[in-house]
């Protein structure tokens, strides 16, 4: 008896012009959660605390140090110290470079969804 071969799927006639979209191009460092989650809220807000940020994405003061240091090493978020009275303020702000490359990442996300939703 002669074994079947699978059938082949047939790219639809547009397959061919849409480019073709990889989620390994994905920014590793904006995609892990608490850092996209840092990336976003400085994307609508101008300036956030330590505390704000902490607060928001329920996280501990250890995993928002270490994430947020690998965006400012990445120059995309800058961190400011100062005092409020006595007490010691961190905030953080986006960069240019931190927009950009965070809007990047939201095309590229949203290119990832049009391409999936179309087979």
């Amino acid at each position: 008896m002669a074994k079947a071969t699978p059938a082949r799927a047939v790219p639809a006639p547009h397959a061919a012009a849409r480019p073709r979209v990889e989620p390994a191009q994905l920014d590793r460092l904006i995609h892990e959660r608490i850092r996209l989650g840092i990336v976003s809220a400085l994307a609508v807000n101008s300036t956030l605390t330590f505390n704000e940020l902490k607060r928001l994405l329920k996280t501990s003061d250890g995993n928002l140090s270490v994430h947020a240091r690998k965006l400012e090493d990445a120059l995309y978020v800058k961190c400011t110290k100062s005092f409020a009275g006595r007490l010691p303020q961190t905030d953080y702000r986006l960069t240019a470079l931190g927009r950009r490359t965070f809007e990047a990442y939201l095309d590229h996300m949203e290119a990832l969804i049009h391409a999936s939703r179309e087979r």
